[in-house]
């Protein structure tokens, strides 16, 4: 799992507040199904992905990554999810 030095300052803001063992605890816990971010200023290639799982404690975040052809995991962002995170993400995951 990769994480840049800029990512992981962002996720230790008070904003976001998610260490690196709760996003791990996250891909243990998640159910099958992402989301693709489709937005224009978004657009990477490979595409950006997310998912919505809880951590070990319960605290349920919102995963963006990136998912490289060689297997590597980056990560973009992981943040609590919202009420309406999560039911764009019921509704459109596959």
């Amino acid at each position: 799992m990769l994480i840049s030095p800029s990512v992981r300052q962002k996720l230790n803001q008070s904003d976001h507040n998610v260490t690196e063992a709760e996003i791990l605890e996250c891909f243990a816990n998640r159910e099958p199904g992402d989301c693709i971010d489709t937005r224009a200023w978004h657009a990477t290639n490979p595409e950006t992905r997310w998912f919505v799982a809880q951590t070990d404690r319960g605290r349920e975040l919102k995963i963006v990554y990136i998912f490289h052809m060689s297997g590597l995991v980056e990560i973009k962002s992981a943040y609590s999810a919202t009420p309406n995170v999560k039911r764009i993400y019921e509704k459109y995951r596959r």
